[in-house]
């Protein structure tokens, strides 16, 4: 998966939780459900990972480390991204700006074709 497709992605999940609280402030008793967008992010990121049966307990962390950790890195990179320039609205003042707007700003620039 490309970098633009885990970044748009990412601000779709945040977009999701965003909208999920605001409803859950407007009616704590609302209906709010997940999409599973997490979920599916992660299943199609991160690989199945095969070990061998006698294979020790480092093995298998040393293992598990090199096959999720670039995954890993990207997913939490993009969503640090998104916070930090959420943040930085936030730092700034600004009121011209929600954080829907920033999200939809980041989503637009790499749809695209932006980087980082």
């Amino acid at each position: 998966m490309e970098q633009r497709e885990i970044m748009q992605r990412s601000v779709g999940i945040l977009t999701e939780a965003l909208e999920m609280r605001r409803r859950l402030r407007a009616d704590p008793d609302a209906d709010v459900r997940r999409s599973g967008a997490v979920a599916q992010l992660l299943e199609e990121m991160l690989p199945r990972i095969q070990l061998p049966a006698d294979a020790s307990a480092r093995e298998v962390a040393d293992i598990v480390t090199e096959k999720l950790g670039p995954a890993i890195v990207q997913i939490a990179s993009a969503l640090t991204f998104a916070f930090v320039q959420l943040a930085e609205i936030h730092d700034e003042g600004r009121t011209d700006l929600s954080s829907a707007d920033v999200l939809r700003s980041i989503s637009l620039h790499y749809e695209k074709g932006g980087e980082g």
